[in-house]
């Protein structure tokens, strides 16, 4: 499987694109805000030759939505999520706008998955991991096959999630990240929501939110 990342909006999300041999593709939290960042994401997907077959998010806060109306446009894909941030979605674009970003309203999602559904795409397969905390529907995507884990705003290098927005949930998050995410190999690569990668083996060792 391979990975590009992108960070984009002035939030500086990680949006993520997977794809394998087959050439089909998923997009995750396609987050682009400004014009130049929907370009860029379209001429990737294009010059690759890959085939979008999937738009998933990590959860519903606006900036990992900001793309979802482009990417839907652009490739005909209905974005999926976790039902307890469909609240969320509905009001990610008064949330940019708290924050000075003016945002259409997202698309409504197209579907929901649940904790441990399997996603599907060419001859690769994502697990869904439910980590509530952040926020009430949170997931991470992980790849068993490839050791990665797309962790949106569960874990960070060295942090955790804030959880000091709506519904969120500190001694939740910690317990899901050690019962779900730590039980992972050591060598699994996270592909956070925003900033730099890190391990599962890492963050077991150095985290001071986990030790």
């Amino acid at each position: 499987m391979h990975i590009k990342k992108f960070t984009f909006n002035p939030v500086e999300v990680n949006a993520i694109v997977l794809w394998d041999e087959t050439l089909e593709c998923v997009i995750i939290d396609p987050a682009c805000f400004y014009p130049f960042e929907e370009q860029e994401l379209k001429t990737f997907i294009e010059t690759n030759h890959l085939n979008p077959v999937r738009l998933l998010n990590t959860h519903g806060h606006f900036d990992h939505l900001m793309g979802n109306a482009f990417t839907e446009k652009t490739w005909g894909l209905k974005s999926e999520i976790h039902k307890e941030d469909n609240f969320l979605v509905e009001q990610a674009s008064n949330q940019a706008a708290m924050f000075g970003m003016p945002m259409t309203k997202p698309p409504l999602p197209g579907s929901y998955f649940e904790d441990g559904d399997l996603i599907t795409f060419g001859n690769s397969t994502l697990k869904v991991i439910f980590v509530p905390g952040h926020c009430p529907g949170g997931v991470a995507f992980y790849s068993e096959a490839d050791k990665v884990l797309i962790g949106g705003d569960i874990l960070f290098c060295g942090s955790v999630g804030r959880t000091d927005l709506p519904r969120g949930n500190h001694e939740q998050l910690i317990s899901g990240i050690k019962e779900k995410l730590m039980i992972l190999d050591p060598d699994v690569k996270v592909y956070c929501g925003h900033g730099a990668e890190t391990t599962i083996g890492a963050e077991k060792r150095n985290n001071p939110f986990l030790n």
